[in-house]
């Protein structure tokens, strides 16, 4: 089981490649909620259902101003080409190299395995954790976790 970063702990910064020619940084997203699904890897069954599903929820975060970014340790060929395949409408972030590197600044990687786990976190706007949950790897852990979170978000 992973040591999961718990609420109330800053957010740790990162710079993950989202297209092969750019780069997200957690800091340059401050002002707004920023959710973090971190998953096992593109192209197995259940990370496809829970990518589609925050597909079609996305107008739902997108009411609390919330930023969602998928990650996993699959480099951004492999994104680009499971994003295309799936229409998604947020940015899959490659922790390819180091592999890894930030689903173990948040305690989310699985060593044995060398993949993330099925994790979430919800982010303030001032950097801070609010919400953070850790699914059984077999299990997609829909929105409803999600939603509530940001509707608890201080104003």
């Amino acid at each position: 089981m992973s040591n999961i970063l718990p609420a109330g702990t800053p957010a740790p910064d990162f710079t993950l490649h989202a297209t092969p020619h750019q780069t997200l940084t957690l800091k340059g997203l401050r002002g707004r909620p920023v959710i973090l699904a971190f998953y096992p890897a593109d192209w197995s069954p259940v990370c496809g259902d829970q990518m589609a599903l925050y597909n079609e929820v996305l107008p739902e975060f997108q009411r609390f101003t919330a930023v969602l970014l998928g990650i996993s340790v699959d480099g951004v060929w492999c994104h680009a080409a499971f994003s295309r395949d799936r229409k998604l409408h947020f940015p899959l972030l490659a922790d390819f190299e180091p592999k890894g590197g930030v689903a173990k600044l948040y305690g989310v990687f699985r060593d044995g395995e060398g993949i993330a786990e099925r994790a979430l976190f919800v982010i303030d706007k001032n950097g801070t954790i609010r919400w953070s949950y850790c699914s059984p790897i077999a299990v997609n852990p829909g929105a409803d976790g999600i939603l509530e979170a940001l509707e608890n978000l201080p104003k």
